[in-house]
C-alpha cells in the first residue's frame, strides 16, 4: 500500500479554552437527573447525621424519614442518595418495594394518620371487612386514611386495626374512633419486673384469655432477668466452664429443630457453621409474617433476654463475630422494648459481647425466607438468592451466616440447663419435643399453646382451647398457616409436627394452625391466603409473580377451573425461586382435594 509521507508541521488545533474544560469538569461532578435542594439536605442530615454512611443502613434510614414524615418524600429520597452517595434509582427502588413505605411526590396530600385494619383469614373471619367497609365514614376524616393490611400477627386478638403504630385489639368502630379522637398513635410499654417461667408453661397455654389483654404486658427485664439465674449459663460457656462440644450435643440429642417453619436441627446447623472459616455473622429472623403465626410475639414481649442468652449462648459456641436482629415491623412495641434491653446489656455486660445490631423490617413477608432476610439486613430489596451457594457458606455481607429463628434461641438456655432429655421428653403419638402452637380463628380460647409435638388437632382444641366458639362447629383447619394447605375435620387425629403432613399435600410450618366452622368455607380460606400470595409477591420470578396473581382471578369463579387452575398450580411449585411461590399452591390443591363440592 502507498502512504503519504509524514508532515514536518504540526498544525495546532484549538479544541477548548481551560474555561471550556473547567466547565465540562463541573458538570461532570454534578448528579444527572434531580438535583438535591438544600432544606432537603438540611432535614436528612438532622435525622441520619453526616456522611460517610453504611450502605447497610439504607433501609433504616428510610425508616427514620418515614417516622418523622410518614410518607417519604421523593425530595428526601434525593437528598438521602446524595447523602449516602447511591444511584437515585438504588434508593427508590427500596423504597418503594416495601410496603410500609409509601413515596409521595411534590405537593401530594399526606394523611395525618393511616389507619390499617388486618384483613388476614382471622381477622377476617372476625369482621374485619364490616370495620374496613364502616371506619371511613365513621371516622369521617378526610387526614385518616382508612387500608387493608396483612396479617400484622396478632391473630389471637382479631380483628386488629393499628393507628399509626398503636394496636387496637379486639378492634370495633368505636375503638378504633376513639383510639384517632385522643392521638393514640404509639404503643406504650410496660413494666420490667414480670415474673415469666416458660418451661413452667410446658403442656399449658402461654397466652393470656379475655378481651381485656393488655396491649404491652409485663416483662422480664435485664435487671429482673439476671435476679433469676440468667445468663449464668452463658458465662459459664464464655469462662470455658462448659467446652462447646458438649453444647451442640445437648442441641442434637434435644431434637430441636428450626421452628420458624424449615425444620433443619439446630445442633447439626451449629455444627456446619462452626466448621467454617471465620470471620462468621449471625442473623436472627423475627419477621414473623406467616399469617396465623404469632409466637414469637408472644415470648418476646414478656421475656426477651432468654432470647438474648440463647444468642449468645450459640455465638460463643459457633464462633460468631457479630449478630443482626431482623424484627418485623409491625412489632412496634417489641422494637421499643429490644432497644431498650440491648442498651442494658451492651452498657453492663456480664462478659465480653459480640457486636448486636437490631434490623427493621419494612412490611415485607418475602424477608420471612433467610435469604431474602439477609438482602434487606443489607439495606437491598428482599428478594431470595439461588442457591448454591448456602447461607452457612456464603452469607450476610458474603459471610458464613448462622441463621436462627426467634423461638429456636430462646428454647437454649432451658435445653442446655434441663438436659436434652427434659424437651424430648414431650411428645405424642411417636414425636418428641414441644411445639408452640399459634391457634386463632373458631375456638373458645384462642393463643400460643405449648403443646407436645405430635398433638392432633382435635386434642389441640379440646384440652388447649376449650373447644369451639358457641355456635360453630369443627369444619377445617390450616395447620400451618397461610401456606401449609387446609385440611377437613375428618382428618382431625394426624398428629401435628414436621414431616407428618407432607402425605396429605400440607406441612406444619411455624405451627400456625387455624380453626374453620360450619360457616365458612374453605374457599374463602384459600382466596384470602393467595390474594395474600400475589401482594406480598417478591416479583422477581415471573411464575410467582404472575401465577398468584392470576390464581386469585380464577379463583373468584362460583365454579372453578379446575385444568387452568392445575397448570398454574404445577409452574408455581416446579419454577418459583423460594417457598412462597412453591407453596402458593398448597391451598388450591386442598381445596379441590377435600371440599370439591364447593367449587363446583
Amino acid at each position: 500500500m502507498n502512504h503519504p509521507k509524514p508532515s514536518k508541521e504540526v498544525n495546532a488545533v484549538a479544541v477548548a479554552t481551560a474555561d471550556d474544560l473547567r466547565e465540562t469538569i463541573r458538570r461532570k461532578s454534578k448528579l444527572k437527573g434531580r438535583q438535591a435542594d438544600d432544606v432537603s439536605l438540611a432535614e436528612v442530615r438532622q435525622l441520619i447525621g453526616k456522611a460517610p454512611h453504611r450502605r447497610d443502613l439504607l433501609i433504616e434510614n428510610l425508616h427514620k424519614l418515614n417516622d418523622e414524615y410518614r410518607v417519604l418524600h421523593d425530595r428526601h429520597l434525593v437528598a438521602l442518595a446524595k447523602e449516602m452517595n447511591l444511584p437515585m434509582a438504588e434508593v427508590y427502588e427500596v423504597a418503594t418495594f416495601y410496603h410500609h413505605f409509601e413515596v409521595v411526590r411534590g405537593n401530594d396530600p399526606v394523611a395525618d394518620i393511616t389507619v390499617r385494619v388486618c384483613d388476614g383469614v382471622a381477622c377476617e373471619l372476625a369482621g374485619a371487612q364490616n370495620l374496613l367497609t364502616k371506619l371511613p365514614a365513621i371516622l369521617g376524616n378526610p387526614n385518616v386514611k382508612v387500608v387493608a393490611a396483612p396479617c400484622v400477627g396478632r391473630c389471637e386478638q382479631a380483628p386488629v386495626a393499628v393507628v399509626h403504630q398503636y394496636p387496637v385489639i379486639f378492634a370495633t368502630t368505636d375503638k378504633v374512633k376513639a383510639a384517632v379522637n385522643n392521638k393514640l398513635t404509639t404503643q406504650p410499654l410496660a413494666k420490667d419486673d414480670a415474673v415469666f417461667e416458660p418451661a413452667e408453661l410446658a403442656q399449658k397455654s402461654v397466652s393470656p384469655q379475655g378481651e381485656n389483654q393488655a396491649i404491652s404486658p409485663d416483662y422480664v427485664g435485664y435487671e429482673a432477668y439476671r435476679a433469676r439465674g440468667g445468663y449464668v449459663l452463658a458465662k459459664e460457656i464464655v469462662d470455658s466452664k462448659r467446652d462447646a462440644e458438649s453444647i451442640i450435643k445437648a442441641m442434637e440429642n434435644s431434637g430441636l429443630r428450626g421452628l420458624g417453619g424449615a425444620g433443619f436441627p439446630a445442633g447439626r446447623k451449629w455444627r456446619i457453621v462452626k466448621d467454617q472459616e471465620a470471620p462468621k455473622l449471625m442473623a436472627v429472623n423475627i419477621d414473623e409474617g406467616e399469617p396465623g403465626t404469632f409466637k414469637d410475639r408472644t415470648y418476646l414481649e414478656r421475656d426477651p433476654h432468654r432470647f438474648l442468652e440463647g444468642l449468645l449462648i450459640a455465638a460463643n459456641v459457633v464462633g460468631i463475630d457479630a449478630c443482626y436482629i431482623y424484627l418485623r415491623d409491625e412489632y412496634h412495641g417489641c422494637r421499643e422494648l429490644l432497644e431498650k434491653e440491648l442498651a442494658k446489656l451492651k452498657a453492663n455486660p456480664p462478659f465480653a459481647i459480640p457486636n448486636i445490631e437490631l434490623r427493621r423490617g419494612a412490611g415485607a413477608y418475602i424477608c420471612g425466607e433467610e435469604s431474602a432476610m439477609i438482602e434487606s439486613i443489607e439495606g437491598k430489596r428482599g428478594e431470595p438468592r439461588m442457591r448454591p451457594p448456602y447461607i452457612a457458606q456464603v452469607g450476610l455481607f458474603g459471610r458464613p451466616t448462622l441463621e436462627h429463628n426467634f423461638e429456636t434461641l430462646y428454647w437454649v438456655r432451658d435445653i442446655v440447663q434441663k438436659g436434652a432429655d427434659w424437651f424430648s421428653g414431650f411428645g405424642r403419638h411417636g414425636r418428641k419435643g414441644l411445639r408452640s402452637f399459634s391457634v386463632s380463628g373458631r375456638v373458645k380460647n384462642p393463643g400460643v399453646k405449648l403443646a407436645p409435638a405430635g398433638i392432633t388437632i382435635e386434642e389441640l382444641i379440646n384440652e388447649y382451647c376449650g373447644g369451639m366458639q358457641e355456635g360453630h362447629t369443627f369444619y377445617a383447619y390450616l395447620p400451618g398457616g397461610a401456606s401449609g394447605g387446609i385440611l377437613p375435620a375428618s382428618l382431625k387425629d394426624i398428629p401435628l409436627d414436621f414431616d407428618t403432613l407432607q402425605p396429605y399435600g400440607c406441612f406444619i410450618g411455624s405451627a400456625a394452625i387455624i380453626v374453620l366452622g360450619h360457616q365458612d368455607a374453605a374457599r374463602d380460606a384459600a382466596l384470602n391466603m393467595m390474594r395474600f400470595f400475589a401482594h406480598e409477591s417478591c416479583g422477581q420470578c415471573t411464575p410467582c409473580r404472575v401465577g398468584t396473581t392470576k390464581a386469585a382471578q380464577l379463583m373468584q369463579a362460583k365454579v372453578w377451573d379446575n385444568p387452568t387452575l392445575e397448570d398454574l398450580n404445577q409452574v408455581m411449585a416446579d419454577a418459583s425461586i423460594c417457598g412462597l411461590g412453591q407453596a402458593a399452591p398448597n391451598p388450591v390443591r386442598c381445596v379441590q382435594k377435600y371440599f370439591p363440592l364447593e367449587i363446583v
